[in-house]
């Protein structure tokens, strides 16, 4: 089947990004105008025909407000633009942490947010690493759901399996660590952590033995940076040789970049869904533009996305 005409733009938050993933299909990035006014609110129009178009709008909704009005006016104009079909292409999917009630009279945040981008009139959305596998069902649209793992492997291929031990910093993220170590063929811990209240941790313990291995931390979000600075301390206070991890999605709100090079970690690794320009010796960022623009070709073509999950 041919490929739907198609063309690509990028809000101010993912624009260094799509510009990597228009490279990588040969392809422009297209024209258009966001401006910002004096009382903080914003404009869209796209400077190029874009009617009966399959359009690409890559946006990351963090810092979370802005960003996601940005992109919620970018999906209006396209509508109103007369595109043919509208694809949210959303690396770090903000809110996704608010995906339940985890206690009384509180907000489902994320649910909230997939109503939005609904009702603005996206036809299909392409993100990464949701934070909560169950938000996919919180859209009336298709949903790509894609893997970092897809250029981790690669990273992870480069270290010694024969002492390698997969962590995970919490409990929640059990079953991305596992499938990791089942992939590998290599053995898991986990850390189990209470906490006072959100970006606080009390207590933090072991669940397995690290004594003499090298440990790699998996993990989907880095915010504060606290549970996995512990968790790499706690690592080689256990006897560990060595910490390093591997993180989707670089939120890094202060003071995270401090805490990494502060802890135990020899060195963090992250994908660039989000913009990271702070300073960290340690952190070293992965382009996931490919497999971006990989899943972008398929969806032009009408073609297969699983064959892009690694694990």
């Amino acid at each position: 089947m041919e490929s739907i005409p198609f063309k690509i733009f990028s809000g101010t938050n993912s624009r260094y990004l799509a510009e990597k993933i228009c490279n990588s299909l040969g392809c422009p990035l297209g024209n258009m105008n966001i401006q910002r006014f004096a009382d903080g609110e914003f404009s869209v129009s796209y400077e190029e025909s874009i009617r009966g178009r399959q359009v690409f709008l890559i946006q990351s909704t963090y810092p979370s407000s802005d960003n996601l009005m940005e992109l919620l006016l970018m999906i209006d104009a396209a509508k109103r633009a007369s595109a043919r079909s509208i694809v949210a292409v959303i690396p770090y999917f903000g809110w996704a942490r608010q995906d339940r009630k985890d206690k009384p009279r509180v907000s489902i945040g994320a649910k909230l947010i997939a109503d939005m981008l609904g009702a603005a009139g996206i036809n299909r959305l392409i993100t990464m690493d949701l934070h909560a596998d169950q938000i996919q069902g919180f859209f009336d649209v298709p949903v790509d759901h894609l893997y970092a793992s897809a250029i981790f492997t690669n990273y992870i291929d480069t270290l010694d399996k024969e002492n390698l031990v997969i962590a995970t910093p919490d409990v929640g993220g059990t079953k991305r660590a596992s499938s990791y170590a089942k992939y590998f063929g290599v053995p898991m811990v986990i850390c189990y952590k209470l906490r006072k209240k959100a970006n606080e941790i009390s207590e933090m313990q072991i669940i397995g033995d690290v004594e003499g291995m090298d440990v790699l931390l998996v993990d989907d979000i880095v915010d504060t940076a606290g549970t996995i600075t512990k968790a790499a301390d706690l690592m080689m206070s256990h006897g560990a040789r060595s910490v390093r991890a591997i993180a989707s999605h670089a939120v890094m709100s202060d003071p995270a970049s401090e805490r990494v090079d502060k802890s135990a970690l020899s060195e963090m690794l992250f994908t660039d869904s989000i913009p990271y320009s702070k300073k960290c010796e340690k952190v070293t960022i992965l382009s996931i533009a490919d497999v971006f623009a990989d899943s972008i070709r398929r969806v032009c073509n009408n073609e297969s996305i699983s064959s892009l999950y690694v694990l």
